[in-house]
């Protein structure tokens, strides 16, 4: 009998899935079309990779489709349905009898496509990676031969042809920031061209262009002029004098007058045609199903995977990440049989939700001023808004009511805090207190991290050239990279997710930053599948027992000690330390540090609950700014509360999910672009090193304090080479030990072993190991004539 190494038998898994099989005229997907296949190598049984498109349709009538903006409003087939076409990319082993019947149904990440890593190769598993983004901009760009019904070549990314609402129109507005001189500017979103063109291109009648002088983080505003229509008009680039025709995407703006670097400009304009972007969530929806439960398409076509997919999760980071939350949020996990879609979830480094249902959306939108995505419930269990006014709701809402809700786990840090409003989800609008987490979610904090983690390693001298701030052309910033990593965390949790999903395993205890005692938010009342149950009122953690916040908050758990580890986002209140070089107190103010959720009024015609309808007020007036917290740090800055995480816990500086734009004043970091200096640098992390000798500290004068760096030096913390090996052996001991780090039973390359060993499955990394090689092999205190020693020149 052909089983996997996970128990699960495939002849057993095959007869249940054919009595699970709809009659090809239930499958919303009609018609699927495999363009490419090609071999694909890198593990130990042979796979291929199949690139296709496929072709569906939705009732407009249909209960399940019914929040769908403008879905009633597409045109319609000869049946009455709404059809659309979606790309998608399928890995998978050859001989489908190897298949562990699990398949990670992965988000593009604005049109990326994804290939399911070798590991999980190596474990048997599929990948589908499937279009979701219908706004037909930039990389999701829908190809000329997408209706082909004969096979084509294939393009490098994901797209999904949505419906158009041809001839409507309505208001919205483009921001083009940090650009100079006379020739022509784009208008996009998150570097991408905002996916809608002008009602008439040679005519800016009734635009309105204005100019912002300055804007803070919490949304205060000083416009500068208005600039009379006659002197700018809409283009394809070139100049005002010398204009290219607006025939594609970006929509660009000639100025007379040239643009300058110091102004922000705001545009105002009417556009056309919407997209029925939500048309392509039910997209997403539909192939997860076909690929999984349909045995072939109403033309006779075969499920490249009929019969061999028992569980399925969905995957998502970052902007796809938002996307999940919205996708479940909707209740698009329960297909159009009402059979659940996927088992598990995971949105990485994502805190909203994104705005892929509403007409007029921009699904690349992330945080800056007048996007949409924090609208609605952010959280998962129910959670009266009263700050906005909105009724009590909660992600999970659709999914509890028809058993459909997946076993979640979400990992993110600190710069998801600081920059992409990740506490609402956790303390709500009011930030008063934690809202329970339901017994299907687990979440984990990666501390002190940049959004999607750094490049790792243990370095002590990490390059002082700054990195580049993502966003609209918003800057570059002043502290070096992050380097604390999402590597051992994600591996981690690659493990357990699909061990929860497919034989019950529980993972690790979830752990993140709290206002209150941990095992008192967990467990927040469900059962595994999100149902309503009856609370113990014992506050037990998901593994059934309380747990606390781990060694940053030893004691914390005791009453009488108890310290929330959220805080105001002041430098008094965080706890960060005065004096640490680079660090001004300036950037701790409201106008430059924390972005906020800002509650819009996007007009009578939009639901603010559901985040969906048609948003009529462009710009949109500003309600409330809601009240973010933060983590609270350590007398180095490092921030507790998270997962043990090695290079936190072993630390060489201070690691901060958050950086500072530079500005004239920070010499070769200044790149030229002026308009967001001093505030935080949108979503990316930074770092400042440690001093390495204490001599070297203590000649560190802060400009403020006149003190010196009041942070220990690499001299004072650890001494040696081995010293500091010493500490990372203690760090990844207390990650292994504790679950949150993959361990195996070999030995380090000093023959050192853990104190916890365990087993890792095949194919995957023993992480254990990895760091503590790398620490010992690393140039802390061990540089050409450290003689493995911190100073050199002090006494042995």
């Amino acid at each position: 009998m052909n089983t996997t190494p996970y128990g699960f038998t495939l002849a057993a898994a095959a007869v249940a899935a054919a009595f699970a099989l709809p009659a090809p005229s239930e499958a919303r997907v009609t018609r699927i079309v495999i363009d490419q296949k090609q071999a694909l190598t890198g593990q130990a049984v042979p796979y291929e990779t199949l690139t296709g498109r496929a072709f569906g349709e939705l009732d407009p009538h249909d209960f399940q489709n019914s929040e769908i903006t403008d879905l009633k409003k597409a045109k319609r087939n000869a049946k009455g349905k709404v059809e659309y076409i979606a790309s998608f990319f399928l890995v998978k082993p050859l001989n489908m009898s190897q298949t562990s019947g699990l398949m990670w149904h992965d988000v593009p990440n604005r049109g990326g496509r994804i290939t399911i890593s070798s590991d999980l190769r190596n474990s048997g598993d599929v990948g589908l990676s499937s279009g979701w983004q219908g706004d037909n901009a930039g990389a999701t760009a829908v190809p000329a031969n997408a209706d082909s019904l004969a096979p084509v070549a294939p393009t490098d990314n994901e797209w999904v042809k949505t419906p158009v609402v041809a001839g409507v129109t309505g208001d919205i507005i483009g921001r083009i920031i940090n650009r100079s001189g006379l020739n022509a500017a784009p208008l996009n979103v998150m570097g991408n061209p905002i996916p809608y063109f002008p009602a008439d291109s040679a005519n800016n009648a009734g635009a309105k262009l204005t100019t912002h002088l300055s804007e803070t983080i919490n949304g205060k505003i000083t416009e500068g002029e208005t600039i009379p229509n006659s002197d700018w008009k809409f283009c394809g680039g070139g100049t005002f004098a010398a204009p290219l025709p607006l025939t594609t995407l970006p929509v660009q703006v000639c100025m007379k007058n040239g643009f300058d670097a110091a102004k922000l400009y705001q545009l105002r304009y009417k556009v056309k045609d919407p997209y029925v972007l939500g048309a392509g969530t039910a997209a997403f929806r539909d192939l997860g199903s076909f690929f999984r439960y349909a045995a072939k398409d109403d033309f006779g076509n075969a499920n490249p995977l009929a019969g061999g997919i028992r569980w399925s999760i969905i995957r998502g980071s970052s902007q796809s990440g938002n996307f999940t939350r919205h996708y479940i949020f909707l209740g698009m996990n329960e297909d159009q049989q009402g059979r659940i879609v996927h088992d598990g979830a995971w949105p990485l480094i994502a805190g909203r939700r994104v705005a892929n249902n509403s007409r007029w959306g921009q699904p690349d939108g992330v945080l800056e001023l007048y996007q949409m995505g924090s609208e609605g419930p952010q959280w998962w269990s129910a959670y009266e808004d009263k700050v906005r006014d909105l009724p009590k709701r909660g992600i999970l809402d659709r999914c509890k009511r028809t058993g459909t809700c997946p076993k979640v786990v979400e990992t993110f840090g600190g710069a998801e805090v600081f920059a992409l409003k990740m506490t609402t989800s956790w303390v709500g609008t009011d930030a008063k207190k934690d809202i329970p987490l339901p017994s299907n979610v687990r979440r984990y904090y990666l501390p002190s991290s940049t959004h999607g983690g750094g490049g790792g390693g243990f370095n002590e001298a990490i390059a002082d050239t700054g990195v580049s701030c993502p966003g609209n052309n918003w800057g570059r910033g002043a502290y070096r990279a992050n380097p604390v990593p999402a590597t051992q965390l994600v591996n981690r949790m690659r493990v357990a997710l699909r061990e929860w999903v497919m034989h019950g395993t529980p993972p690790p205890p979830s752990q993140w930053p709290t206002l209150g005692r941990l095992e008192d938010v967990v467990n927040g009342g469900d059962d595994d599948r999100g149902h309503d149950r009856d609370d113990d009122g014992h506050g037990h953690g998901h593994d059934g027992h309380g747990h606390g916040h781990g060694d940053h908050d030893k004691g914390h758990h005791h009453h009488s000690h108890f310290q929330p580890l959220l805080a105001e986002p002041n430098m008094k209140d965080m706890g960060f330390p005065s004096g640490v070089p680079g660090v001004p107190s300036s950037v701790f103010k409201p106008e430059n540090f924390i972005f906020p959720v800002f509650d819009y009024n996007w007009g009578p015609d939009y639901d603010h609950s559901e985040a969906n309808g048609v948003p009529t007020n462009a710009p949109p007036p500003i309600r409330h700014v809601i009240k973010m917290l933060v983590p609270r740090v350590d007398s180095d800055g490092n921030e507790m509360g998270g997962v043990p995480t090695v290079l936190r816990d072993a630390p060489l500086g201070t690691y901060l999910g958050w950086n500072l734009t530079a500005g004239p004043g920070d010499g070769a970091k200044f790149d030229g672009r002026p308009f967001h200096a001093g505030q935080v640098c949108d979503y990316i992390g930074g770092m400042i090193p440690f001093a390495k000798t204490k001599a070297q500290r203590l000649a560190a004068i802060h400009p403020e304090t006149g003190m010196p760096d009041p942070r220990p030096s690499l001299e004072e913390r650890y001494g040696t080479h081995a010293g500091y090996v010493a500490a990372v052996k203690k760090a990844a001991d207390d990650a292994s030990c504790k679950g949150y780090l993959l361990t195996g039973s070999e030995p380090a390359s000093d023959n050192t072993l853990p104190k916890c060993p365990g087993t890792v499955p095949v194919g995957f990394p023993n992480d254990w190991k990895v760091l503590v090689d790398a620490a010992i092999a690393s140039n802390v205190c061990n540089q050409l004539g450290d003689g493995g020693r911190c100073n050199p020149a002090a006494a042995p």
